[in-house]
């Protein structure tokens, strides 16, 4: 979590010059456009982070749209001059100046969440960035703030803007910092300027941006003299946002892996997730994996994503030492009950592997809900992890699941691709598919026992 604080001097203008110099941005591009939407968690938001894309816009004659979540009356908490109430009316004023500013024609609508209270009121942003999208005809373009950028409403903005932009046909979305200048650095930055994109600002198009950021005094210049009354984004702070160049970070268009907060939201409503022990396809199944193992005793198991630990009993019958991970915890307190000689750990993959040294890793009905990457980084750790007479057991649902990031086919094809030696086992049928991928010292069960030359 970053934690900051405005009134320092935070770092200088100069050093970001410097390093934006070396950074290779890919253009934004407004061509092609039917509508842009522009995110603002606080009025002065939309100026700073995105002034010059909207003048651009405007001038362009591409329809833009201003969602400002809140009236930022929270801004100046210590002030004894002025009060929250007559901070959330000037501001509010302010606001609709410095849209004119930067595009006559830009709409505007204000939702009136407390500021600082994004987290609390999130589906008023949902609700209203939805229906927004939702009137668009055409490619549409949402900037928000960087989910990263250190203030609790950015984050939460930004987090609702990339979710509703990821399920919205034509809609891209690319993130602007704000505080981030003020608290990151060059030296090691925490932002992603590995997906920079960057917008040249004519000279014209900055005079508005910085006509725009003068018309919130209550914000440029202090409210009185009296302490608590400082400028909030002073001139060393409106240095990083005028310059010629306005920054953003595009949103990859490459899936991320289900989120801990869904599976928690799913074992809210099924508290056995999944009917595991009442269904035959899910018994019958378990004992076509079981019946796959080419060995009957091994050393360490481990199993990931391993549920109410169903799977994970019967694994421990098979072996001396079994571990079963899971990324939500409420299965975990069922697991634990019903697999007692079985050892659990809460873990996502692939970032939060545990340690040891595996002869059997079981990957089931999990690899779906990973993103390409993490599986790719899972099945690296598996790799790493597991011993040269190990095996890994994949299996995995074939048809449509709404929360998958990807297909059961999908998976075993491309754990297949990574996997150095070919399958041992491939069992394949209309429902699941299951593959036995072995370490290279595994050999066949009849070679083992003797049957074959």
């Amino acid at each position: 979590m970053v934690t900051f604080d405005h009134r320092e001097p935070g770092t200088d203008p100069e050093d970001w010059t410097t390093f934006l110099r070396s950074v290779d941005p890919l253009p934004v591009r407004l061509d092609g456009l039917a509508a842009i939407v522009v995110v603002a968690p606080h009025p002065d938001d939309e100026t700073l982070g995105a002034g010059g894309l909207i003048a651009s816009a405007a001038d362009a004659g591409i329809p833009v749209h201003v969602l400002l979540a809140t009236r930022g009356e929270g801004s100046h908490p210590h002030s004894s001059t002025t009060s929250p109430e007559r901070l959330r009316t000037v501001r509010d004023a302010e606001f609709r100046a410095a849209v004119r500013l930067l595009d006559p024609a830009a709409s505007a609508s204000v939702l009136g969440v407390p500021d600082g209270g994004l987290r609390e009121h999130p589906d008023v942003l949902r609700a209203a960035l939805t229906e927004r999208l939702a009137a668009v005809d055409g490619p549409v373009l949402v900037v928000a703030p960087w989910r990263g950028d250190g203030h609790r409403d950015h984050r939460i903005a930004g987090e609702v803007a990339a979710d509703i932009v990821a399920g919205t046909p034509g809609a891209r979305l690319l993130e602007y910092p704000v505080w981030a200048w003020h608290w990151d650095g060059p030296a090691a930055p925490a932002a992603p300027w590995d997906r920079a994109c960057a917008l040249v600002l004519p000279p014209a198009v900055l005079d508005r941006k910085r006509a725009a950021l003068d018309a919130y005094p209550s914000q440029t210049r202090p409210l009185s003299p009296a302490p608590g009354d400082e400028a909030v984004v002073d001139a060393r702070h409106a240095a990083h946002h005028l310059r010629s160049t306005e920054w953003f970070f595009a949103v990859s268009d490459t899936p991320s892996s289900r989120s801990r907060a869904s599976f928690d939201a799913h074992y809210d409503r099924k508290p056995e997730g999944w009917d595991f022990d009442g269904s035959w396809y899910e018994r019958r199944k378990r004992a076509v994996t079981l019946a796959a193992l080419p060995r009957e005793r091994y050393r360490s198991a481990l199993e990931l994503g391993c549920a109410t630990g169903v799977l994970t009993a019967a694994l421990t019958e098979r072996a001396d030492d079994v571990l079963g991970t899971d990324i939500a915890a409420a299965p975990l307190a069922r697991a634990r009950l019903r697999a007692p000689a079985a050892r659990f750990v809460q873990a996502a993959l692939p970032s939060e592997w545990p340690d040891g040294r595996w002869d059997l890793v079981v990957v089931s009905e999990v690899g779906y809900y990973l993103s390409p990457a993490d599986l790719d980084a899972t099945i690296d750790r598996v790799l790493g992890s597991l011993d040269d007479d190990g095996v890994l057991v994949a299996c995995h649902w074939r048809h449509p699941d709404d929360d998958a990031v990807t297909s059961g086919d999908a998976v075993d094809a491309r754990i297949a691709e990574r996997w150095p030696r070919p399958a041992l086992v491939r069992h394949v049928e209309e429902d699941f598919v299951l593959s036995v991928l072995p370490g290279p010292a595994v050999r066949s069960v009849a070679a083992v026992e003797g049957l074959t030359p």
